[in-house]
């Protein structure tokens, strides 16, 4: 297993980039969200990796944080994901908007991703819901065991109502519910923290 790889940056694209290690030059494919990360060609660099073996051939698949490679092997669990449309997931959406939309199981935010139809996006968020860690997360957010989902869904609700957007409204109460951490149990605790913070 190829876990990380660490040389000098030879070509930097936005979906793959060559990095030369030890006079090897190593092609490994990458999601947007990594090629923001890249220094310039010729600068020293070290992304993540996951080695994908096929009969026809040695995928490299490359990542700027352990998140991104986390959740592209969460995703290739998915029934009909493969390593391409991973990738395009992760170019279309953060990692923390992934785990959002799972955890809210908004199939249509993943499906407005280019290649991500309805029905895919419905399995990732069923197959997918309940392997997203409980708890405040990195990014605030309580995912969908253990009955948050409904006052959650509830909150983004009424955001929505007030002239929120959803990814707006998404965004707010993941922020208030990792401010409020264990106090916020129903949708008037996440609405006042959320209306709190904006005064």
């Amino acid at each position: 297993m190829i876990t990380f790889v660490e040389g000098t940056l030879v070509e930097r694209q936005p979906s793959r980039i060559v990095v030369s290690c030890s006079g090897v030059g190593y092609d490994v494919a990458i999601p947007l969200s990594t090629f923001d990360h890249l220094p310039a060609e010729g600068e020293s660099c070290r992304v993540l990796t996951r080695l994908i073996v096929r009969e026809d051939a040695h995928l490299l698949f490359g990542f700027a944080t352990r998140e991104e490679r986390a959740l592209f092997d969460l995703l290739l669990a998915v029934t009909r994901v493969g390593p391409k449309l991973a990738l395009a997931i992760l170019s279309g959406l953060s990692v923390s908007q992934i785990r959002r939309a799972i955890a809210f199981q908004d199939s249509g935010m993943l499906a407005s991703i280019s290649g991500v139809g309805k029905k895919t996006a419905e399995r990732i968020v069923v197959e997918l819901k309940d392997k997203i860690e409980r708890g405040v997360s990195d990014d605030g957010w309580l995912p969908a065991k253990g009955g948050a989902g409904g006052f959650l869904d509830e909150s983004v609700a009424a955001l929505v109502a007030l002239g929120y957007t959803r990814g707006e409204a998404q965004e707010a109460v993941a922020r208030a519910v990792k401010q409020k951490g264990p106090g916020a149990s129903t949708t008037e605790d996440v609405l006042r923290q959320v209306l709190a913070s904006t005064v």
